[in-house]
């Protein structure tokens, strides 16, 4: 009994050092249920987190449905998720929904730096692609300035598959947040062109592009994997500027983007306790750990401070 004690009271002692020491303190009484309804491509970054932030708080569940980031808003809208990952900014249109229902706008956090990748596959010998590239490949209508529709190999100089080998395109659904912001962002707000294979998840592009000969496809940067390789971009071929963390961080690289946990929080009133502790983790250390555990980019440390006064969090820093 006395054995079973002292290994309580180590534990107990080490989560705690454990949090201190990564610049998290725990707080008393948080228990309840979390439940997320949104983005794909923060569903391993949403478990990531889940599964430590339980680790601190053993009398916290979740929920995690990872369903696109067009099923956020409306989730939060009805009162059915209390977290809704986005992979995109809200819409307009969104943003009046919740409004309407509320009286007040969402609480949008950021909480990662993540970029939209073209891959290849690991063998393909293409340096880059320039951004009117881009448009003549993925796109129907090249509002872009693409100046012709791009469907083979060979077009870019690439006889690695043959002359005549067509580039296999790949793409999430429409659902997704990832779709909507390379529809704006790679072709101008354009139409995706018919050969576009539409696939449910970023995995899935990648999974595809690996496996198939010639294939291309774009998808979140965190879901690479040793057989695809991503593109640098630029405006010229002489400017192609590869995807790193500089680059993505200090937002060079065309297609870097910000995560996000949008929540539903009145304004002038404090959130819950378990979702204020829930986001003031995923925005310490520990937290931000986890995004370049997952293959994304932390936040800004200037940056993060604006977040954690969304968040209602009066200290400084955590």
């Amino acid at each position: 009994m006395q054995r079973l004690f002292i290994f309580l009271l180590f534990v107990g002692v080490s989560i705690n050092a454990y949090a201190n020491d990564e610049g998290f303190e725990r707080k008393p009484g948080v228990a309840g249920n979390i439940t997320s309804v949104g983005s794909d491509t923060l569903a391993n970054l949403m478990t990531l987190w889940s599964q430590e932030f339980k680790t601190l708080y053993p009398d916290v569940t979740f929920q995690i449905q990872a369903s696109g980031s067009s099923t956020a808003p409306p989730a939060l809208t009805e009162g059915t998720a209390t977290i809704g990952p986005m992979s995109r900014d809200l819409k307009p249109s969104e943003r009046r929904a919740f409004i309407q229902a509320h009286g007040y706008p969402p609480t949008v956090i950021k909480v990662a730096i993540d970029a939209i990748a073209i891959f290849v596959e690991r063998s393909n010998p293409l340096p880059g692609l320039t951004l009117k590239q881009v448009d003549s490949i993925f796109s129907a209508t090249r509002y872009c300035g693409g100046e012709e529709r791009i469907t083979r190999w060979s077009q870019l100089g690439i006889g690695y598959y043959g002359q005549t080998a067509p580039i296999r395109l790949f793409s999430r659904n429409s659902v997704s947040g990832t779709y909507g912001l390379f529809k704006i962002m790679a072709l101008c707000d354009g139409d995706f062109t018919k050969s576009v294979n539409e696939q449910p998840g970023s995995a899935s592009v990648v999974l595809s592009v690996a496996s198939s000969k010639g294939g291309m496809g774009y998808a979140a940067y965190g879901y690479r994997t040793a057989g695809v390789r991503a593109l640098p971009l630029g405006n010229t071929a002489n400017t192609l500027i590869p995807l790193t963390s500089e680059t993505v961080q200090n937002e060079s690289y065309p297609f870097s983007r910000f995560l996000y946990l949008v929540v539903n929080k009145a304004p002038g009133e404090p959130l819950p306790k378990l979702e204020r502790e829930f986001l003031r983790y995923v925005l310490s250390a520990r937290g931000q750990q986890q995004v370049e555990r997952d293959g994304y980019f932390p936040i800004r440390q200037d940056m993060l401070k604006l977040q954690l006064r969304l968040v209602g969090e009066k200290t400084t820093m955590l």
